[in-house]
């Protein structure tokens, strides 16, 4: 199931999210659209995503992943497939909603609740490692496959092409290999949400990873042109960005390699910290070619902690019975800081300047490390509670 998983996220995340970067280009030709539109729509589908996050969590904990996420992956190549027939900004708009969808019904919020459901505590931690360590690499194969297939045969046919992938891998893989456990609906999983809900410590973890999740899209978005304007060439920055992807992979390694040690909450602390001193260092040293690469470092061995951090410590502290309807309400708003952040971001850049932005990165990553912090000091709560 694990292998599976690993299999279905990588092509998940590269098919349904990364690519779509590749086809601005040829779709703002076609279309006769500018950029700003069409990022809209893949913004569009984000929210999405995040709006039906709450009832597709409810669903995981009543039924299960596999039915779910098989329907999921089949919309979604479907999805995908009639990208590749639009014909105006409109019906963009309207294929990347029903995307937003398919990606709440199969990515890592469908696939944790899965994990978090079948594994035990001493085996959670590597399985998830398992899967986000695969996944992570799912920009470096399919941004270069993506675009070798757009020169070859057009963005159209390419995603033809894409669609099919998708649906010959991770159909079968989610009805095949993804397993529930069975168990009848638990009487007390309204009770346990309801708690969590009232509880500081939960609003702990939302204020920390919506916070870090802003400052990451923000990074994600605006570092390749704010490494442009520091004076480097335009691959120059491409390639320091592109760090990113394997340090979020270093990042999730180190991070469950020091679980054993030290709490969850704490080790993810430190790294959103770090995260924040790497936006205050690049505005100072970011014009040498060492001191970019230094404060990229820095801030990607945070990228992808949250993806890992998030499941361990909602599992951790309220169990497993209602996992997926938690996570699914902290995906909301953090969904939304996602979409939303590097808009503003870009706005506050051109008025105030890119040091602004870096500065208010900084101020989120640490806002984001103290609120962990102060969780793991909370006393009480149902930690534990239902396993």
């Amino acid at each position: 199931m694990i292998g599976a998983l690993a299999i279905t996220q990588t092509a998940g995340y590269g098919i349904l999210y990364y690519a779509f970067s590749v086809f601005i280009p040829p779709m703002s030709r076609d279309l006769h659209t500018g950029v700003a539109q069409l990022t809209g729509a893949i913004t569009l589908s984000v929210l999405v995503s995040g709006l039906v996050a709450p009832l597709i969590g409810r669903w995981l904990d009543r039924h299960g992943g596999r039915g779910l996420m098989t329907v999921g992956s089949l919309l979604g190549a479907l999805a995908v497939l009639a990208w590749s027939q639009v014909r105006s900004v409109a019906q963009l708009y309207l294929v990347c909603g029903v995307l937003g969808l398919a990606s709440s019904m199969v990515l890592y919020e469908a696939a944790f609740a899965v994990i978090v459901a079948w594994f035990d505590a001493a085996r959670r931690a590597r399985a998830l490692l398992a899967v986000t360590v695969v996944a992570g690499f799912a920009s470096s194969i399919f941004l270069p496959l993506t675009g070798f297939l757009v020169e070859l045969y057009g963005w159209r046919t390419a995603l033809v092409i894409l669609a099919a992938g998708y649906a010959l891998t991770a159909v079968p893989l989610h009805l095949l290999a993804v397993r529930d456990r069975g168990t009848p609906p638990h009487a007390g999983r309204r009770e346990i949400v309801g708690s969590a809900l009232r509880e500081r410590p939960f609003w702990l973890l939302a204020a920390a990873f919506l916070t870090q999740t802003g400052a990451v899209a923000v990074m994600g978005v605006l570092l390749v042109t704010y490494l442009i304007t520091l004076g480097h060439s335009p691959v120059f920055a491409a390639s320091v960005a592109g760090l990113l992807g394997v340090l979020s992979v270093t990042g999730r390694l180190v991070t469950t390699g020091l679980q054993g040690r030290w709490p969850v909450a704490l080790i993810t602390a430190v790294m959103f910290g770090l995260q924040g001193l790497a936006a205050v260092l690049l505005p100072l040293v970011g014009r040498s070619g060492v001191g970019a690469v230094v404060a990229v470092v820095l801030f990607g061995l945070g990228f992808g902690v949250a993806t890992i951090a998030r499941p361990a410590l909602l599992a951790d502290r309220y169990g497993t019975a209602a996992y997926a309807s938690l996570s699914g309400a902290l995906a909301l708003p953090i969904t939304a800081a996602k979409a939303v952040a590097p808009l503003l971001a870009a706005g506050i850049a051109h008025f105030a300047g890119y040091p602004t932005v870096m500065g208010a990165v900084a101020v989120a990553c640490v806002l984001g490390a103290l609120s962990l912090v102060v969780y793991d000091r909370a006393d009480g709560g149902t930690e534990g509670a239902v396993t």
